[in-house]
């Protein structure tokens, strides 16, 4: 690191858990965020601001009025532009060291694959369980962790699922394919601080696991409700009939 950078992140090089080896650890990461949205906006701001030397952010959207009441990484002016361009301009005026690779369309197939495999950790910021899926069967195959968010009205939920181990959960585990109802925050509504509070604990979840420290949400599902502001975490258990995760080694195709 130089002494620009000594000084940009000397509050995190402060603390032991980071010190300036963690720091260095952060810089040379690649992060893989998927939708810059409501909960993406707030983690692409920390992972930059952190000092995350890699972001890759996919999105196929483009700015709306209405995104701005939640999304704070675009402003007015960017009305009608590519998220993942608006994200970037003002991600580069936070930190200018960081390196960002802008996928403007949906990330699916061989493409959401490889972008997994080069990725140290995937964070998951999506708004529909189509693409979660898609996301975590990738993260399972290739054995790299996933965290994962979700927020609606004025609740939330996010877990870290590892995928190291055959006998780690999985986001299917959590959610088996038609069990689900699919709600939008178009048609329920969303509180804005809430997004942030999930995106911002995503950032901070992905940023301990790049670490090693610290108790990270494996194998556990923290559910938020700013309503009452009550804060609980559940348990979670591999489904021994998931068609994703169950007796399959981590890093392996199902036809290898």
């Amino acid at each position: 690191m130089n002494d620009e950078q000594l000084l940009r992140y000397s509050r995190h090089i402060l603390l032991p858990q980071i010190d300036i080896e963690g720091q260095q650890r952060l810089l040379d990461s690649r992060v893989l965020l998927i939708g810059v949205g409501g909960l993406g906006s707030p983690a692409a701001i920390y992972l930059t601001a952190a000092g995350i030397g890699h972001l890759v952010m996919s999105d196929f959207d483009t700015v709306e009025l209405s995104n701005l009441q939640r999304q704070i990484v675009h402003a007015s002016s960017d009305i009608g532009r590519p998220k993942t361009e608006s994200a970037a301009e003002h991600l580069k005026e936070l930190n200018p060291d960081i390196e960002l690779t802008l996928v403007n369309r949906r990330l699916q197939g061989a493409a959401l694959q490889e972008q997994i495999r080069l990725a140290d950790v995937v964070i998951d910021a999506s708004d529909n369980f189509t693409t979660r899926y898609a996301i975590n069967e990738a993260c399972v195959e290739a054995g790299k962790p996933l965290v994962s968010g979700a927020a609606i009205r004025m609740e939330g939920q996010i877990a870290l699922f590892p995928n190291q181990q055959p006998e780690n959960p999985c986001y299917r585990c959590l959610y088996r394919s038609g069990d689900e109802m699919e709600e939008s925050c178009s048609e329920n509504g969303v509180l804005a601080p809430l997004v942030g509070v999930v995106g911002s604990l995503q950032a901070a979840e992905a940023i301990k696991l790049l670490l090693g420290s610290g108790s990270a949400l494996e194998g556990r599902l923290l559910l938020l409700d700013l309503l009452n502001m009550e804060f609980r975490t559940v348990k979670l258990r591999q489904d021994p009939h998931c068609p994703v995760c169950h007796n399959k080694q981590p890093g392996v195709k199902p036809h290898e």
